[in-house]
C-alpha cells in the first residue's frame, strides 16, 4: 500500500483530538514492562503523539509511517532518532528489536495470521510485541459510513471492508504459543468538544475510519455521504446542552513478550 500526495493522511484533521488518541497509546506503553537491551520502533508513528513518552525509554527509537504529512509532524517533536517512510506490512528490522510498538496502525496492515508472527520473530529475548487497535467497526459511529455508503453508492464498497480486526480469540491462537500473551480491551467514554460545523462524532471518525470510504467518492459524493451521516449521527450519539457528545469507543489491547 502507497500514499500519494492527493491521498496522504491530514495530520491537523487527526491531530485536533490528539489527547484523546493519546491515551490508549500511554495504557498500552504503561503495560509493556521491563525491557531487554535494543531499539525501539514504533509501526505506524503518524504524528509522533506517543514519541516522546517511547523516548522516555531512552532507547534508539525508529518510527515508520507511510505517511509522508505525518513522518514530517513526527520529526517536529524532535524525540525519534530515525524516521522511516515504510509499510509495517513488510517493514524488517535491520536487529533484534526490545520493542515494537503500534498504537491504532496494524488495523490498516492485512494478514494479521502472517504479520504478527513475523514481527514476534523480529523481537530480542524477552523483548515486547504491544499493540492497540480501535475494536470500534460494529458501533454506529463506523458502521453508518459503510452501510450508509453502500446504500447511496450501491455495489461500489466492499460492505466488510474497512479497518481489519480479528476475533479476540484469534490473536490468543495465534500468539500465544509463541511466548507470554495478553489481552483486554478498554471502553473509554470520550468527551468530544462542540462543533459549529459538524456533529463531534463525525469530526472524529472522518479522518480514520471514514477516510478510505471518502477518497473512493468524488467531490459531490462526498458531500452527499457526509450529509446522510449528519442526518442520522445524532439519534445515536446525542449532543448535549453544550453541544459536546459523550462518545464510547472500544480498543483492543495485546502484548506479546518472548
Amino acid at each position: 500500500m502507497t500514499v500519494d500526495a492527493e491521498h496522504d493522511w491530514n495530520p491537523g484533521a487527526y491531530d485536533r483530538f490528539r489527547g484523546l488518541r493519546l491515551r490508549p497509546g500511554i495504557d498500552l506503553l504503561r503495560a509493556v514492562g521491563g525491557l531487554p537491551d535494543g531499539p525501539v520502533t514504533e509501526l505506524g508513528c503518524g504524528s509522533g503523539a506517543v514519541g516522546p513518552a517511547l523516548a522516555q525509554l531512552q532507547r534508539p527509537l525508529t518510527g515508520i509511517d507511510l505517511s509522508p504529512a505525518m513522518l514530517a509532524a513526527a520529526q517536529e517533536t524532535g524525540v525519534y532518532d530515525t524516521l522511516v517512510k515504510g509499510d509495517a506490512a513488510t517493514w524488517a528490522a535491520p536487529e533484534p528489536q526490545a520493542l515494537i510498538f503500534s498504537n491504532a496502525a496494524l488495523q490498516w496492515a492485512g494478514d494479521h495470521q502472517v504479520l504478527l508472527p513475523r514481527l514476534a520473530g523480529m523481537l530480542a529475548d524477552g523483548g515486547v510485541l504491544a499493540v492497540q487497535m480501535p475494536h470500534q467497526n460494529k458501533a454506529p459511529s463506523h458502521r453508518l459510513w459503510m452501510s450508509l455508503a453502500d446504500e447511496l453508492f450501491p455495489e461500489r464498497f466492499d460492505t466488510h471492508g474497512g479497518p481489519g480486526v480479528l476475533p479476540p480469540v484469534t490473536y490468543q491462537e495465534i500468539l500465544s504459543p509463541l511466548g507470554q500473551f495478553d489481552m483486554w480491551e478498554t471502553e473509554y467514554y470520550q468527551v468530544l468538544p462542540p462543533d459549529a460545523q459538524a456533529h463531534p462524532v463525525r469530526r472524529f471518525t472522518e479522518p480514520t475510519y471514514a477516510r478510505p470510504i471518502l477518497q473512493a467518492l468524488s467531490t459531490e459524493e462526498q458531500a452527499q455521504l457526509i450529509a446522510a451521516y449528519e442526518d442520522v449521527i445524532g439519534s445515536a450519539y446525542h449532543t448535549q446542552a453544550d453541544g459536546s457528545v459523550l462518545f464510547p469507543f472500544r480498543r483492543l489491547f495485546f502484548t506479546l513478550r518472548l
